[in-house]
């Protein structure tokens, strides 16, 4: 039986509020930022443009970063270079989670931006990210007085830490491939719908 090897994270020794949490945390916002304007995604208009079904750029790179990690994780756990139970995993309340996702779908459609697209859109120059994180400021704010109305409702649907595998009563492998034949649907599904766009265009 293959062996787990002894790794360690912030999260395994408690030290995700330390300075060094810090530190990693500022670059890789800094690169997650650069490649994000790389691909275009400091511009509004190129984020909305999937709910109009004119691009599907959002759709495919986020898929590719799911699909990326999810093998990269799960290929290292399975040659036992990592310890999942070292990494931190967030618990699953649906009821909150679900309603704060139509939520956020909402503003981003209406916004034009995520709260990270907006900052890189703000620090690109452009004034209607900078608007958009004013008004997220705010919102947190507005949330922050109401956080006693709401907070029996943090914790209905709670689940704990739960997986995909988990949830279908399926193995992590199958799970992810679940996860890629998904991905692939969804790349072949938007560029069929790009095609016809086109051609009507034309």
């Amino acid at each position: 039986m293959m062996t787990t090897l002894g790794t360690t994270t912030l999260f395994s020794e408690g030290l995700l509020g330390s300075q060094t949490a810090l530190v990693a945390a500022a670059a890789i916002g800094i690169a997650f930022g650069f490649f994000l304007e790389r691909a275009g995604f400091g511009s509004s208009k190129k984020l909305v443009a999937m709910f109009y079904m004119k691009d599907f750029a959002v759709l495919k790179v986020m898929f590719t970063a799911v699909v990326t990690a999810l093998i990269g994780i799960r290929g290292l756990a399975a040659f036992g270079a990592v310890d999942l139970g070292n990494w931190y995993q967030m618990e699953t309340f649906l009821v909150p989670q679900i309603s704060a996702g139509l939520l956020f779908g909402m503003g981003f459609v209406m916004g034009g931006w995520c709260p990270g697209t907006a900052v890189v859109g703000s620090v690109s120059g452009r004034w209607d990210a900078l608007v958009f994180l004013g008004g997220a400021a705010i919102g947190s704010l507005v949330y922050a007085v109401a956080y006693p109305a709401l907070s029996p409702v943090h914790d209905m649907g709670a689940l704990g830490v739960s997986t995909l595998d988990d949830v279908l009563g399926v193995s992590p492998g199958v799970a992810a491939l679940f996860v890629i034949l998904l991905a692939l649907t969804a790349f072949l599904g938007s560029n069929k719908l790009a095609a016809k766009r086109a051609q009507r265009i034309a």
